[in-house]
């Protein structure tokens, strides 16, 4: 959990951008992931999809093609080609907020992921139900909205068959509340009991 902030009036969210990079065709469903740096301030060490926030001049999209340019040296050619997925919006109670775009992509024809051992530092491709197991035992560390896009993702048996599911999905946003009990901070999504009154 980052840091909480507890002072009463939330941080307005900054826009931001993800994209879920999907390979596979017809026969499986992998999906790229990168790990970020440790030294980083922000989720150090943490397995995200590709994505960062979006620059002054820029749009969601604009700002996801970029990303995925800069943390896994994968060039989309069409930003209109990027299929909105999720939009997730970090919870009031903490004090650094992101209003998230995700997108979801194939890899483009002969495109070979890499990254750049700064910004981030190794990479991987996974299958939905790979990822979930791979942090259950320690091996990867994911957040916890990375982790809810793979519960999302592992009914599918293909990347065709979530690429298709997605262009028909209306995207609605999902705002976590955070709910403070003594010493323990628990995450309420839309729907669980107690989040209205959170």
């Amino acid at each position: 959990m980052e840091e909480l902030n507890l002072t009463g009036s939330a941080t307005v969210p900054r826009p931001a951008a993800s994209v879920i990079v999907v390979r596979g065709g017809a026969e499986t469903l992998e999906v790229l992931l990168v790990q970020r740096t440790h030294e980083a301030r922000f989720m150090g060490g943490v397995w995200v999809f590709p994505g960062g926030a979006v620059d002054p001049g820029e749009d969601e999209r604009g700002a996801a093609v970029r990303e995925l340019r800069e943390e896994a040296a994968v060039d989309v050619a069409d930003a209109a080609g990027l299929v909105p997925f999720s939009r997730w919006i970090t919870p009031a109670e903490v004090k650094v907020r992101f209003d998230t775009h995700f997108f979801v992509t194939p890899l483009p024809d002969g495109a070979q992921p890499a990254v750049d051992g700064a910004e981030c530092v190794a990479l991987g491709w996974f299958s939905p139900r790979e990822a979930l197991l791979a942090h259950a035992r320690g091996e990867i560390l994911l957040v916890f909205p990375t982790i809810k896009h793979f519960e999302q993702l592992e009914p599918f048996a293909s990347a065709d068959a979530l690429v298709e599911h997605a262009q028909g999905r209306e995207v609605v946003p999902v705002q976590p509340r955070v709910l403070v009990t003594g010493e323990t901070a628990r995450i309420l999504l839309p729907g669980d009991p107690g989040y209205d009154e959170a």
